[in-house]
């Protein structure tokens, strides 16, 4: 898979691409990161890539040139990818938006700045990603974000592949409770299912745990979950513990 991504500012991807997992899907072979730098396709001779908004207004935009020459000049190295834009107005990216991207055999990461990029660049995009409804200095950090998130999903980049489908979110619950030594901290002890080395119980344990995690922290995602006939038992096990 190949993740090239469009910023003003490459040095802030030199080291989040040089470290744990990102680093050793790279090191495979599976992923391949290109960056490009809009600034080396402005025209001018001092790179400005930004400029004031017409109408007025503060701050400064994104000027739609050297963008679109560097996505034409993705395309002609590289092969045509999907154009993604990180930016505010985009569909709030989630676990089966980084399942669907890692699918494809190129994506583009267009990090804007500023006050955003001249709207014409819509024109060109196939698609619009937003991390969350807060503000960033730029598309950098999400584009960070989408990366890793993308990249445990393309086969072979986690030791255990297992890891991926237990992990919160893969189905809209968070992920039970992990332990490991000592068993006791401070008073503190680990479930004793858990040392028990009974794997059925273990496994039943942990579903009930993630069920209830996610039913106290985040019930807005069970409105998303689809339980089964253990689920339900489980659920009305865990409303029965709830005190009057």
């Amino acid at each position: 898979m190949i993740i090239t991504i469009l910023t003003l500012f490459p040095n802030i991807f030199t080291s989040p691409l040089q470290e744990s997992i990102i680093k050793k899907a790279a090191d495979k072979g599976l992923v391949d990161f290109n960056i490009v730098n809009i600034r080396d396709f402005a025209e001018d001779i001092h790179k400005i890539c930004d400029d004031a908004p017409y109408g007025g207004g503060p701050g400064m935009v994104m000027k739609i040139e050297p963008i679109h020459k560097a996505m034409q000049h993705v395309e002609t190295q590289k092969g045509r990818p999907k154009h993604i834009l990180l930016t505010p107005q985009g569909r709030v990216f989630d676990e089966a938006t980084a399942v669907r991207l890692s699918r494809l055999s190129h994506i583009n990461l267009i990090c804007g700045r500023y006050e955003g990029i001249d709207e014409r660049i819509l024109q060109f995009v196939d698609e619009e990603i937003s991390i969350g409804d807060y503000v960033l200095s730029g598309g950098e950090m999400p584009a960070l974000v989408l990366i890793d998130a993308i990249v445990r999903h393309i086969p072979g980049a986690l030791g255990n592949e297992q890891s991926t489908l237990d992990e919160s979110h893969t189905e809209k619950l968070l992920e039970y409770p992990q332990y490991t030594r000592p068993p006791v901290f401070m008073d503190m002890e680990v479930p004793p299912v858990l040392l028990s080395g009974n794997h059925e119980e273990i496994r039943k344990w942990r579903r009930k745990e993630a069920i209830k995690k996610t039913f106290f922290k985040r019930p807005d995602l069970m409105d998303a979950f689809e339980p089964n006939d253990e689920d339900r038992k489980l659920l009305r096990q865990i409303m029965e513990d709830i005190p009057e």
